[in-house]
C-alpha cells in the first residue's frame, strides 16, 4: 500500500532532495545529473527535477560539458558559492575583525579596526560598525547582500544575542549584539563565545577535523576554551561549558600576569625564551602550569583525542607545546596530543563565518527559507 504524502510532507521532501544536492555540488568538481543522482540516493529523473529547480533559483549553475562513450555530451553542473554571502565578525580586546565569505565558506573580504581592552561599550560598537562597514564596501556589497551573520565575543551569550557576563570587557555586560549587528544586516544574526566558535573553526577546517572529542585552549591576554564532544561543539545548559577559568584555585585568572612580570609584552617574553633567557623561560613556565591546571581537569573529564593550543599566543606555540605536554603528563591518566592551532587568530572570525552558514542551511533545511535567488 503507498504512503499517502500530504502537501507539507512533498514540500518537506522537496527541501531535503535540495539541500542533499546542494551538499553534494558545493565544495567539490562539478557533476553530471548521474553522478548527483549516486551521491545523493536520488532517482537520475528526481535529481534532474531539482537540479532544474536549483538552477532557475539560483543556487547552481551549469559548468559546461564533458564528452560521454555514446552520444551528445553529458552537461555538468556546479553549485554556485557566488549566490550569497555571510558575514563573520569577532569582537576582541584588541582588535575588531569583519570578513565576508561565499557559501563555501571562502573569505573574499576582510577588514579590522584597532580598539584597547579598556575601551567603553559604545566606542567598541562604533568599532564594530566601522569594521562591519569597512568589508562591506571593500567587497562591493549591501547590508542586504548578507544571508546571515555570525559574531564572536567574550563572555557567556544567552540564546538570542545578548552577552549574559562579561569580565574581561568594561560595560560589555547586557550588551545586546545580535540586535546590534541587525541594525547592521538585516539577516539573522547569531552570536556565540569566541572560544566555542575557534573550537567550532578547528573542527571544520583546522588540525581537529577528524577528532571527534577536543579540548580548544584559547590562549591570549586571557584564558578561555571551548569543547567539542561526539563532533560537536558542547554549549551546556546554559552555554557556560568550558569556563573551567572562573575557579580562581586553577589559575587562569593570573595566568597572563607571570608574562607581563617579566616584560611589558608578551611577544618578548616568548621571544626571549625561545632564545634561551633565563626569566623568560622561567615566566613562559610559570604561564604554562597555571594553563595546565585547568587543561588537566577538562581532559580527565572529557577524555579527548587532542588538545588545540590557539589564540593569540599559538604563534608562540614552539615554546608552549612541549611544556605544557610534560605538565599534562604529570597530572592527566592519558595525555591527548597537543596541537598548535592551524587557524592563529582568524579561528574565531571563522567561527563566526560557519553559525552563519549553519544558520542558512538550517533555514534552507526546515523551509523557512525558500529557495530563491538572491542576486
Amino acid at each position: 500500500m503507498g504512503e499517502d504524502l500530504s502537501g507539507g510532507d512533498l514540500s518537506r521532501l522537496r527541501q531535503l532532495n535540495a539541500l542533499a544536492v546542494i551538499k553534494a555540488l558545493r565544495g567539490g568538481p562539478s557533476l553530471t545529473l548521474t553522478e548527483v543522482a549516486k551521491r545523493t540516493g536520488l532517482s537520475r529523473a528526481s535529481a534532474e527535477d531539482v537540479v532544474r529547480e536549483l538552477l532557475q533559483k539560483g543556487w547552481v549553475a551549469e559548468a559546461g560539458a564533458t564528452a560521454g562513450s555514446v552520444g551528445r555530451p553529458a552537461r555538468r553542473y556546479r553549485f554556485r558559492a557566488d549566490a550569497g554571502r555571510v558575514l563573520g565578525v569577532d569582537i576582541g580586546g584588541h582588535k575588531i575583525r569583519a570578513v565576508v565569505a561565499d557559501l563555501d565558506g571562502n573569505v573574499g573580504d576582510r577588514a579590522a579596526v584597532p580598539v584597547t581592552p579598556e575601551m567603553g561599550r559604545p566606542e567598541r560598537l562604533e568599532a564594530v560598525d566601522a569594521a562591519v562597514a569597512a568589508c562591506l564596501e571593500g567587497a562591493g556589497l549591501a547590508a542586504g547582500d548578507v544571508w546571515a551573520a555570525g559574531v564572536g565575543t567574550t563572555g557567556l551569550v544567552d540564546g538570542v544575542g545578548r552577552v549574559m557576563l562579561s569580565e574581561a570587557l568594561p560595560e560589555w555586560t547586557g550588551v545586546d549584539l545580535a540586535a546590534h549587528v541587525r541594525r547592521l544586516v538585516p539577516g539573522p544574526v547569531l552570536v556565540e563565545n569566541d572560544s566555542k566558535l575557534a573550537a567550532r573553526a578547528e573542527c571544520w577546517r583546522g588540525v581537529a577535523r577528524y577528532a571527534k572529542d577536543m579540548v580548544f585552549l584559547l590562549a591570549g591576554l586571557r584564558t578561555g576554551a571551548g569543547l567539542v564532544i561526539d563532533g560537536k561543539v558542547h554549549r551546556g545548559f546554559a552555554n557556560a561549558s568550558g569556563e573551567i577559568g572562573a575557579l580562581p584555585a586553577l589559575g587562569w585568572i593570573r595566568a597572563q600576569e607571570h608574562l607581563k612580570a617579566a616584560s611589558g609584552e608578551a611577544g618578548d617574553v616568548f621571544a626571549a625564551a625561545r632564545a634561551g633567557e633565563r626569566a623568560a623561560v622561567t615566566a613562559v613556565r610559570r604561564y604554562v602550569r597555571d594553563l595546565a591546571l585547568g587543561v588537566s581537569a577538562l581532559v580527565l573529564a572529557l577524555d579527548p583525542q587532542m588538545v588545540v593550543v590557539g589564540g593569540g599566543y599559538s604563534r608562540s606555540a614552539d615554546v608552549l607545546i612541549e611544556p605544557l605536554k610534560r605538565e599534562l603528563d604529570r597530572w592527566c591518566i592519558r595525555t591527548p596530543e597537543v596541537l598548535m592551532s592551524a587557524l592563529g587568530d582568524e579561528a574565531v572570525v571563522l567561527g563566526a563565518v560557519r553559525i552563519a552558514l549553519d544558520d542558512v542551511e538550517d533555514r534552507l533545511l526546515d523551509g523557512r527559507t525558500p529557495l530563491v535567488s538572491h542576486l
